[in-house]
């Protein structure tokens, strides 16, 4: 369980911003393709204002593997506590808000306390609060609307890929049935740093439709790790408390 949640938290949240490039207007039906993808894709319901999820979540590296249950409580667009336990017991939590990081883990009594860009210029990357979200949703990480796409079919799938001249790739792979996200990954090939999450096991609630398996895979140099999330109960908009302190004695975490 040693840094579990510290971690995850930064497997999670590699996602870069990139810089859009312009189009050639010879491609306009190609870009009016890819609106239509991108249109189709945001037109699937989203409406909800708290999420509460119980999963079960494995972690694997080179080094270590566990497999634990985590509470994942969602405050649209404003918190999201993490609660990570083992055998019943809290053995880390985490709150995330869109100004700030905060975490703690039991096993060797240790926190953080920051914000998202003392995370970003840790790993050389851009975080934020979206961000994560979308990726315990199975929403875009970017707001797809806002950038240039090349399209490509494969086997009933639509892969976007950005059009950028900065550092980073980034490909988005979308059904062409119900055009939700099956796949995304993001690459910064000089840093030789990957992220890779795939979603599986959709199911249709009333307020969205939410992958039940979601598998993220995180590589930076020669170091790996895989966690895989696996939804046991989902519930939409129910009054949710967001308690977090972290406990007297623990010693502070900084990252310079």
């Amino acid at each position: 369980m040693k840094r579990f949640l510290a971690i995850a938290v930064l497997v999670l949240l590699v996602a870069c911003k990139s810089k859009s490039a312009a189009v050639d207007t010879t491609k306009a039906d190609s870009e009016a393709s890819v609106n239509k993808i991108i249109e189709s894709h945001y037109n699937n319901k989203y409406n909800f204002s708290t999420v509460y999820i119980k999963s079960k979540v494995r972690y694997a590296s080179e080094k270590q593997t566990q497999n634990v249950t985590a509470e994942i409580k969602i405050k649209k667009d404003e918190q999201i506590l993490v609660s990570v336990r083992f055998l019943g017991i809290t053995m880390a939590k985490a709150s995330i808000t869109p100004t700030s990081v905060s975490y703690y883990e039991k096993i060797n009594g240790t926190y953080f306390e920051g914000d998202f860009s003392t995370l970003s210029e840790k790993l050389g990357t851009d975080l934020d609060y979206a961000k994560l979200q979308n990726i315990l949703l199975g929403q875009a990480i970017d707001d797809l609307k806002k950038g240039k796409y090349k399209e490509s079919i494969t086997d009933q799938t639509y892969r976007l890929d950005e059009l950028s001249d900065s550092k980073t790739q980034k490909s988005f792979y979308i059904d062409a049935t119900r055009f939700l996200i099956q796949k995304q990954e993001i690459k910064q090939v000089l840093d030789n740093r990957m992220m890779q999450v795939a979603y599986s096991n959709h199911k249709d609630y009333n307020e969205m439709i939410l992958p039940l398996i979601i598998n993220i895979q995180g590589s930076q140099n020669e170091n790996r790790s895989e966690i895989n999330f696996e939804y046991d109960t989902v519930t939409f908009n129910e009054e949710l408390s967001f308690p977090y302190s972290v406990p007297d004695g623990y010693k502070r975490i900084l990252i310079k």
